[in-house]
C-alpha cells in the first residue's frame, strides 16, 4: 500500500496533465518551427499530436496494469526483467525532470525580466523555491495550482485561436505552402515536439490517484487530445495574422499574434500568460520528479532515505528537496545549450522502450489484467505501439551529434550510479 495520500480525481488529473503538455514550448517554438515548415506548420503540430498519441496509448495500458510511482522504471522491470535496462529508462526520466525545470525556470526568469529588473538566475532560483514549497506542502494543493495555471495557459490559446479565425488576413493562406517541402514540416515536427513531452510524467504520481487504474488512462488520452487540438488550431490561426517568416524572427511569436490582433496591450497580456505556462510546467515538473525519485527509491534502486514520506503533508520531502537542489545547481550555468534537443532525445529512447514494453508483455504476460488496452490489435499484437516505436528510433536519428554525445554521456553516468549503488552497503537500500 502507498504511503502517499490519494487526492487526484479524473478533473485534477486531467488539468494536470494539460499542464504538463501547454508549458512554455509552444510559447517559443512555433516562430521557429514556422521557419522551417512554413505556412504548413500545422502539419507539424498534428504529427506530434499523433506521435503523443501512440505514446499515450502505451502509457495508458502499462499504468491500468503499474499504477506506481517511478512508472517508467517499474513499466521496463516487468516487461524485460532486466534491472539495469529499467533503472537507466528511470535514470533518464529523472534527469530530464531536473534540466527542464532549471532550463524552464530560466525561462520564467527572461520574461520576469521585462516586468521586475532582476537578474534571470535569480528569478529562477526564487521560482524553484516557492514551487517547490508548494510540492512540498501537498499534491492536493499542487494540483489546484496547477489547475489555474493551466487553465490560464489554455485561456492564453484560446485567444489566439480566437484572434486568428476573426483577423481580416491581408491575402489568403495556402496551408500546403512550404519552401522546404517534406523535410521542412519534419524537421519543425522533431523540434516541436518538446512541446508535447509532459504528460508521461502523469504515470509518475500514481500513487496520489484515486481509482489510478481507470482514472489514470483516462486522463492520459484526454490530456494528449485536449492538447493536441489547441496545438494544431493555434498553429492554424497564427500564419492568418503574422506571416511565418516574421514568426520565425520574433522572440515572443505568440505574443506578437496578440500585439497584431489586439495592439499592445495584448502584448502584455501574452506576455503575463506566458509566465502562468512557464510556471506550471516546472511545478509539474518537480512534483513528477520528485516522485521519480521516491519510486525508484521504494524499488531499492536508490538509497532508501530518498522515499520518506513526510508524516503530516504525507509528500515524499527528501525527493522534494533533491529535485530542488539539483535543479537550482543547473539553474547556475545560466542557459543550458540546446537543452530542447538533449530533453527530446531522452524521452525519445523513453517512448521507445515503454512502446516495446507493451508489446513484450501482450506475449509475456497474456493474461495480467488490463483495465485499458491499446487499440487496434492483430490477436495479441497492438499495432499502434509499433508504429510509435518506429518513429521514435527514427526520430533518434534526427539529432545533432552534440546532442546524442551529451545523451550518451547522461546514459554513463546512469550507468556508473547504477554500479556503484550495486556495491554499497545493504542497510543503503533496507526498508529500515
Amino acid at each position: 500500500m502507498s504511503e502517499l495520500k490519494r487526492h487526484m480525481g479524473l478533473f485534477q488529473l486531467t488539468m494536470y496533465g494539460t499542464g504538463l503538455i501547454l508549458g512554455a514550448g509552444i510559447y517559443v517554438l512555433i516562430g521557429e518551427a514556422a521557419g522551417f515548415a512554413g505556412d504548413s506548420v500545422w502539419m507539424a503540430f498534428a504529427m506530434g499530436s499523433v506521435v503523443a498519441l501512440f505514446a499515450g496509448f502505451s502509457y495508458a495500458e502499462l499504468s491500468s496494469i503499474f499504477p506506481k510511482a517511478a512508472a517508467e522504471y517499474v513499466f521496463i522491470k516487468n516487461a524485460f526483467k532486466n534491472n539495469f535496462f529499467a533503472f537507466l529508462i528511470g535514470w533518464l526520466t529523472a534527469v530530464t525532470s531536473i534540466i527542464t525545470a532549471a532550463t524552464v525556470a530560466l525561462g520564467f526568469g527572461g520574461y520576469f525580466a521585462e516586468f521586475v529588473n532582476m537578474p534571470i538566475v535569480i528569478s529562477a532560483i526564487g521560482l524553484l523555491v516557492v514551487l517547490s514549497m508548494v510540492n512540498f506542502v501537498g499534491i492536493r494543493e499542487s494540483a489546484w495550482v496547477n489547475t489555474i495555471f493551466t487553465i490560464i495557459a489554455a485561456s492564453g490559446l484560446i485567444l489566439i485561436i480566437v484572434i486568428g479565425f476573426t483577423f481580416a488576413s491581408p491575402e489568403p493562406v495556402n496551408y500546403t505552402e512550404n519552401s522546404s517541402g517534406f523535410s521542412g514540416i519534419v524537421v519543425a515536427f522533431v523540434l516541436i515536439f518538446f512541446a508535447f513531452i509532459g504528460f508521461e510524467d502523469m504515470a509518475n504520481i500514481a500513487e496520489e490517484v484515486k481509482k489510478p487504474k481507470k482514472t489514470l488512462p483516462r486522463a492520459i488520452i484526454l490530456s494528449v487530445v485536449i492538447a493536441g487540438i489547441l496545438y494544431v488550431l493555434v498553429s492554424l490561426a497564427v500564419v492568418r495574422v503574422v506571416n511565418w517568416e516574421e514568426l520565425a524572427n520574433s522572440s515572443a511569436p505568440i505574443a506578437l499574434v496578440a500585439e497584431r490582433g489586439l495592439g499592445v496591450e495584448a502584448h502584455i497580456l501574452l506576455s503575463s500568460i506566458a509566465l502562468f505556462a512557464i510556471m506550471s510546467t516546472v511545478l509539474i515538473t518537480l512534483v513528477a520528479g520528485s516522485r521519480i525519485f521516491y519510486g525508484m527509491a521504494k524499488e531499492k534502486v536508490f538509497p532508501t532515505i530518498i522515499g520518506k514520506v513526510h508524516f503530516k503533508t504525507k509528500t515524499p520531502w527528501v525527493s522534494v528537496i533533491i529535485i530542488l537542489i539539483t535543479s537550482i545547481i543547473f539553474t547556475l550555468i545560466g542557459n543550458i545549450v540546446i537543452v530542447t534537443n538533449i530533453t527530446v532525445f531522452t524521452i525519445v529512447i523513453t517512448f521507445a522502450a515503454v512502446n516495446l514494453a507493451v508489446i513484450v508483455l501482450r506475449y509475456t504476460e497474456p493474461d495480467i489484467e488490463r483495465k485499458f488496452k491499446v487499440p487496434i490489435n492483430i490477436g495479441k499484437f497492438p499495432i499502434l505501439p509499433l508504429f510509435g516505436l518506429g518513429i521514435s528510433v527514427y526520430m533518434a536519428f534526427q539529432f545533432e551529434i552534440e546532442v546524442v554525445l551529451v545523451g550518451i554521456v547522461i546514459i554513463g553516468i546512469g550507468a556508473i550510479f547504477y554500479k556503484l549503488s550495486k556495491s554499497k552497503p545493504d542497510y543503503l537500500h533496507s526498508n529500515n
